[in-house]
């Protein structure tokens, strides 16, 4: 790849379409950011004319001209960036997310001995998406975006008050990401330096600053950034040679459904974000970011908070009650972590309930505050326990009598397939048990991503990257050797993980 200045001229272009031609090419599949897009959108349009100029020139022959008089495009968007109008998701953001959340969780061990603030700043110009993402996934304590910047003058001391809160409570480090393109309200820049002479001033913290830079381009590509590249690619060659000649489309994904789009039409709603952040309009900048963006950003704010809203006064607190069910799966505490802070930033108490629906009638149960979990953001397994097996009738019995006793007012149950058996049991036995009458959540948490209702559960996408990488190993192993390996991968009733 590169940053070609000869193809932002006529006489690039028109050299390109040479090299183009004489090699019997009049397709492209162009994967890469906004410039490579544009530019090629850009050739495209001129195509016909760049060839007429190369007959003129004497550099073809018009036959060759006339044998590839259209050119076919589409594009695929390949940015760390993700900030691509037509595409959730773009080729290389999953992976460089990864690169920031394993450096932010090596440096928090650091921060948390020796009770550091650390100030981390991540790529992201004209979009926040890797800093508001990576803020999320490790627990940061604060962080800065462009599309969003801070509302107040006082921004410094705002920050520092909502971090020496954490500290009083007995947070041991704070972490503040900052996206290179993060500004204060005025359109000023906010730099990573800026932010650690701020902490080192105001508030006397002993600060460090970690700039990530290309490390966040680089590695070997995520799960999730090898299946996408592998459907874009595919869907990209089957719509070249089913529309020869079409308009120039960009191919992306919406959900898990593969898309497309007009490519011109997404690059320019693209690149007007950058121009409504220039013009300090935060709220339509939020707002183009889409629904999911600007619900991730009010729930880092929720979990960075020091203490939890009180609650409304007459409000009525209602009791709900967190457990697990099946086998473990990677996220479970981060989604216990979330339920306890955002239920109670509602003005709600939530209890933590030990080994399940086994747990019930021992009676194991913990109520959870601010703190609580904190620290399980990134913690594998389930610090409360999980059972295999499916509740039974005589257990869902204690089970009510433990309802009754905690005046448990709703469920929310993190886990697999026997969690959600255990809990359709529940329901059923509703009407001999009144107290079972009460709502149920099942949050899907499995390796397998074999539960109903949702594309994807808890921990398969994690379950993917280990396998991916104990693959890659294998590979070179086998290459070396000229040996066959065989890998038996989990998945008893279902292929999800072996096939992807």
């Amino acid at each position: 790849t590169a940053r070609s200045e000869a193809f932002r001229t006529r006489e690039g272009r028109r050299q390109a379409a040479r090299n183009l031609v004489e090699r019997g090419i009049d397709t492209l599949i162009v994967i890469g950011g906004d410039g490579s897009l544009t530019g090629t959108s850009i050739f495209r349009d001129e195509w016909s004319e760049l060839l007429d100029e190369l007959v003129e020139l004497g550099e073809i022959e018009l036959a060759l001209a006339d044998a590839h008089r259209t050119l076919t495009l589409v594009g695929m968007v390949g940015s760390i960036d993700n900030d691509m109008f037509g595409t959730d998701m773009t080729i290389g953001a999953d992976t460089a997310l990864h690169r920031i959340t394993e450096a932010i969780d090596a440096i928090q061990s650091t921060a948390s001995s020796h009770q550091r603030s650390f100030v981390i700043e991540v790529m992201g110009r004209h979009c926040g998406y890797l800093a508001l993402m990576s803020a999320l996934a490790t627990g940061a304590n604060f962080v800065l975006i462009p599309e969003s910047p801070p509302d107040t003058d006082e921004w410094a001391e705002s920050m520092c008050r909502a971090l020496e809160a954490g500290r009083a409570i007995g947070r041991r480090s704070n972490i503040v990401i900052v996206a290179e393109g993060a500004q204060d309200m005025h359109g000023n820049p906010i730099t990573a330096n800026q932010v650690k002479q701020v902490l080192e001033e105001l508030s006397g913290e002993d600060t460090r600053v970690t700039s990530l830079g290309h490390v966040q381009r680089g590695g070997a590509p995520s799960a999730f950034d090898r299946y996408l590249s592998t459907v874009l690619g595919y869907a990209a060659v089957q719509h070249v040679v089913a529309y020869p000649g079409a308009d120039p489309q960009l191919i992306g994904i919406r959900g898990h459904q593969i898309v497309n789009s007009p490519l011109m039409d997404s690059v320019a709603k693209s690149k007007s974000v950058a121009d409504v952040i220039a013009e300090r309009d935060s709220e339509t900048a939020m707002g183009m970011r889409g629904g999911s963006f600007r619900e991730s950003f009010q729930m880092m704010r929720t979990m960075v908070r020091a203490h939890p809203h009180a609650p409304a006064p007459g409000q009525r607190r209602l009791r709900l009650a967190v457990l697990h069910g099946g086998g473990p799966a990677p996220g479970m505490n981060t989604a216990v972590r979330v339920a306890v802070r955002a239920g109670l930033d509602l003005g709600h108490e939530v209890l933590a309930v030990k080994r399940g629906f086994r747990g019930r009638p021992r009676g194991d149960v913990d109520e959870m505050e601010w703190l609580s979990a904190t620290s399980w953001v990134g913690r594998g397994g389930a610090e409360h326990g999980t059972r295999r097996s499916v509740a039974s009738r005589a257990m869902l019995a204690d089970v009510a009598e433990q309802i009754e006793a905690h005046r448990i007012d709703g469920i929310l149950m993190v886990g697999g397939w026997t969690g959600y058996q255990s809990a359709y049991e529940l329901q059923n036995l509703a009407d001999v048990h009144p107290a079972l009458a009460i709502p149920v959540v099942c949050l899907p948490a499995s390796i397998n991503n074999d539960l109903p209702s949702s594309e994807l559960s808890i921990g398969a996408d994690t379950a993917l990257n280990s396998i991916v990488s104990d693959v890659d190993k294998i590979k070179q192993s086998a290459v070396a050797s000229r040996r066959t390996f065989v890998v038996e991968v989990m998945g008893r009733d279902c292929g999800y993980l072996a096939l992807m």
